[in-house]
C-alpha cells in the first residue's frame, strides 16, 4: 500500500461525505477551493454555508510534502533532515439550530523519508445541549466500530479523547468526546493494511452518525435563550481550537494555509463576562456533564 493510494481514498472520501451532507442538508452546496503549497503539495477544500441545517461547516482534503520542519524535526527528537509525506481528511460542521450539536472529525497519515510512518485521527460530538439518549447513541456506534478492528481500542481512544479535547483552563471537557487516535504503527500484532482499515472505518462512520443527528433533531423547535446558549458553547470551542490544539497552533506557527486551519470556527459567538447557569436548567445540566470519565455506554 502506498502513500499515493491512502491519499486518493481520503479524496474519494472527502467527496461521498459532501455529497452525502448536501443531500442532507437539503438546501445549500459545498464550494471547492483548491489550493497549491508553495513547498509542495496541495488540497481541496470544501465549504459549506447557510444551509437549511449546517449553518457552516468544512470537509478538508490535504496531501502535501517536503522538508519537515524544524519545530517537527525538534518535537520527534530528530536531528538530521528528512522529507514528510501528510495527508489526510479534515471535518467541522456547525450547525443552525442549538439542538444539533458541533462535530469533529479527522483521519489522517504522515510518512517520512526514513521509514517511519503512522496513522492518526479520531471523531468528537460538542452538543450545544447534552442529550444523555443521544450521548450513549453516539458512543455505542464508535465502541461498535471500534470493536471490529480491536476490542481495546474504545476504552484506549475514548480516554484519550477525553484528555485531548479539555479546555483545561475552564476545567471542562469540549463536549461529550467520542475517539481519538495518533501515532499508530505497525507494532508486530497489527499491519499497516489493518491500520488503515480501522482509519477507513472511523472515516465511514462520519455520514450514517451525523445524518443520524440531522434528521432526529433538525425539526426541534427552540428558543432565543437556548440560541444565546449556542453562543456561548461555541465561545468555548473557539477558545479549545486556539489555545489548546495542537494542530491549530502548529499549522499557524508554521505557515500553514490560515483559510483551512481557521476552517473550523464558527461564524458566529459570544462571551459573557463571568456566566453562570441557572440553578436547575438545561444550561447547568449540560455544564455538569462537560467532564471527564462519563461511561455512555
Amino acid at each position: 500500500m502506498t502513500k499515493e493510494q491512502i491519499s486518493t481514498y481520503f479524496q474519494e472520501l472527502q467527496v461521498s461525505i459532501c455529497n452525502a451532507l448536501e443531500k442532507a442538508d437539503g438546501q445549500s452546496s459545498f464550494h471547492e477551493d483548491n489550493w497549491l503549497r508553495d513547498a509542495g503539495g496541495g488540497g481541496r477544500s470544501k465549504v459549506i454555508q447557510n444551509g437549511k441545517i449546517i449553518e457552516k461547516g468544512g470537509v478538508m482534503f490535504s496531501a502535501v510534502w517536503g522538508d519537515l520542519h524544524e519545530k517537527m524535526l525538534a518535537s520527534m527528537g530528530l536531528s538530521d533532515k528528512v522529507d514528510f509525506f501528510a495527508t489526510g481528511v479534515s471535518i467541522v460542521l456547525h450547525p443552525q439550530s442549538p439542538l444539533m450539536p458541533i462535530i469533529h472529525m479527522n483521519v489522517r497519515y504522515f510518512e517520512m523519508s526514513n521509514g517511519t510512518f503512522w496513522f492518526g485521527g479520531g471523531i468528537d460530538l460538542t452538543p450545544h445541549y447534552v442529550v444523555e439518549e443521544d450521548a450513549k447513541w453516539f458512543h455505542n456506534y464508535l465502541k461498535t466500530a471500534c470493536n471490529k478492528h480491536n476490542e481495546a481500542y474504545y476504552p484506549k481512544f475514548k480516554t484519550w479523547a477525553d484528555d485531548y479535547f479539555f479546555n483545561s483552563h475552564r476545567n471542562e471537557t469540549r463536549g461529550i468526546g467520542g475517539i481519538f487516535f495518533d501515532y499508530q504503527k505497525t507494532d508486530g500484532t497489527r499491519t499497516k493494511e489493518q491500520l488503515f482499515d480501522f482509519v477507513k472505518e472511523i472515516g465511514e462512520s462520519f455520514v450514517p452518525i451525523y445524518t443520524h443527528f440531522m434528521k432526529k433533531n433538525k425539526d426541534f423547535p427552540f428558543t432565543e435563550k437556548e440560541k444565546v446558549f449556542q453562543m456561548l458553547r461555541r465561545g468555548r470551542y473557539v477558545e479549545f481550537n486556539l489555545v489548546h490544539d495542537r494542530g491549530t497552533k502548529f499549522g499557524l506557527e508554521t505557515n500553514g494555509r490560515t483559510e483551512s486551519i481557521l476552517m473550523s470556527m464558527p461564524p458566529v459567538a459570544n462571551w459573557v463576562y463571568d456566566y453562570h447557569a441557572e440553578a436547575g436548567s438545561e444550561e447547568e445540566k449540560t455544564l455538569g456533564l462537560l467532564k471527564k470519565g462519563i461511561d455512555w455506554v
